[in-house]
């Protein structure tokens, strides 16, 4: 069986939207990526670090998955990485309420030995050098490494960041990101530019507009399923890197004409991420809902023109 390396947060959330909010909850990139690689016919291990607050069942339940926590560090004496953020109307902007590093300051990750031969690592948002020390530690070259960072890392460490984007295979950003990285507007020649930057596919998020995939001069667009309710889109761009991280793990195929693949499930998933506070919906989520919502995402991308 194929292994998928998660490495991320594993946290607490406090969210709040136009449509309520929430005390702690189960949050972190880590989380949101592996229950969303859980679909997929794989072995995957989460690389992150909790304190002594966090709860058994949360790590129960990504176990239940079949989700190996033995890279998950619990610093008994220390606190769990804690964000809180207030979602705006349009749910597309949002306001940083607290950020709280705690353990998250001094991590040091270690890969599982059974997972130093993982053939696709996903690099969740964290500190480019965590990002670096882990591909430092496979002992073979992964078949594919798939990298999510942000504008926050941009802004405070640019060099760390240009590091670790040299030696990962695909990236994927929003959109905000890719013109803040690349310095242009067009998303184009954005991806154009980042491709220049090491990365052989970049994969822009445009949130409820779909996903665009770049591979030279290549293009795939996917869009996003239009959707009755947007409850809470945290953790949606987590829950669509693992959906494409799953995916092509579990089919052992890093082409460009698989990735497109890869696009349409990680949007599948993330579709229902949103329907709900946090993980909740993921969590509930089961195999049929998953292939009648990828038939929905057919039908809406299919279409015959004689040319």
């Amino acid at each position: 069986m194929n292994k998928l390396l998660i490495v991320g947060t594993v946290a607490f959330d406090a969210i709040e939207t136009p449509f309520g909010k929430t005390d702690k909850i189960l949050g972190g990139a880590a989380t949101y990526i592996g229950l969303s690689a859980s679909f997929f016919n794989l072995q995957s291990a989460i690389v992150s670090v909790v304190g002594g607050d966090f709860p058994q069942e949360h790590l129960d339940l990504l176990t239940s998955r079949n989700i190996d926590i033995s890279g998950i560090e619990i610093v008994k004496e220390g606190k769990t990485f804690f964000w809180s953020g207030l979602y705006h109307n349009d749910l597309n902007s949002r306001d940083t309420l607290v950020t709280e590093l705690n353990v998250l300051a001094d991590f040091q990750p270690k890969v599982p030995q059974n997972f130093k031969d993982a053939e696709v690592v996903m690099l969740g948002n964290l500190h480019p050098l965590v990002q670096s020390s882990v591909l430092d530690q496979m002992e073979t070259t992964p078949k594919l490494v798939v990298l999510d960072t942000m504008n926050f890392w941009m802004d405070c460490a640019l060099p760390e960041l240009l590091d670790v984007i040299k030696r990962v295979d695909v990236i994927t950003i929003n959109d905000e990101e890719a013109r803040q990285l690349s310095g242009e507007y067009s998303l184009v020649k954005a991806a154009a530019k980042i491709h220049t930057l090491g990365p052989k596919y970049v994969v822009i998020k445009k949130g409820e507009h779909g996903a665009l995939l770049f591979h030279g001069a290549e293009v795939f667009f996917a869009p996003a399923l239009p959707l009755e309710e947007v409850f809470d889109p945290t953790g949606a761009g987590d829950t669509f890197a693992g959906g494409f991280s799953g995916y092509i793990a579990q089919s052992e195929n890093v082409s460009f004409e698989n990735m497109k693949n890869g696009i349409i499930y990680g949007s599948n998933l993330a579709s229902f991420c949103v329907e709900k506070f946090g993980t909740e919906r993921m969590v509930s989520l089961n195999e049929n809902e998953v292939n009648q919502r990828l038939r929905q995402f057919k039908a809406l991308t299919q279409f015959n023109i004689e040319l």
